[in-house]
């Protein structure tokens, strides 16, 4: 008689990478449609200035406060992609200072137009004291060399 031969199945070290492969290029996708949408401040032209960039930590929470050109201020908080409306100066010291009890790690930065009015930077500055931010940073473009 025929003697019957036993084949013994090894495992299968391969691993199909093909559905991985389709997640990673939806993921692709969703990215580059959603990073457009992740506007931080306010649309404003920034002055130009020699400053080294600031050491400011990526993992940690950001405030921006904006002032355009017509002297209207905006607060965002992080990426936030919410429509935002002017506030006056109370209503941003209430806020900033709420915001900054509750997380005095927060880093807070001023973005102010180019043409916007001196005296309503440094009115914004005094408000942010009293709120209890202690030294906001000034983002600016870095400046155009010839």
């Amino acid at each position: 008689m025929e003697t019957m031969i036993r084949k013994k199945r090894k495992p299968m070290s391969e691993i199909n990478v093909v559905p991985y492969i389709d997640v990673m290029l939806v993921l692709l996708i969703v990215f580059m449609v959603t990073a457009p949408m992740l506007n931080q401040g306010i649309e404003v032209d920034l002055p130009q200035a020699n400053n080294e960039p600031l050491n400011l930590d990526e993992n940690l929470e950001s405030l921006i406060v904006s002032i355009t050109s017509g002297g209207e201020y905006f607060l965002s908080i992080g990426a936030t992609g919410a429509e935002r409306e002017s506030l006056n100066l109370d209503a941003i010291a209430l806020r900033v200072g709420q915001i900054v009890s509750a997380n005095p790690n927060i880093q807070v930065l001023v973005e102010g137009d180019t043409l916007a009015d001196w005296g309503a930077m440094i009115t914004l500055i005094t408000t942010l004291n009293g709120a209890g931010v202690t030294n906001p940073n000034f983002i600016t473009q870095p400046r155009n060399e010839l």
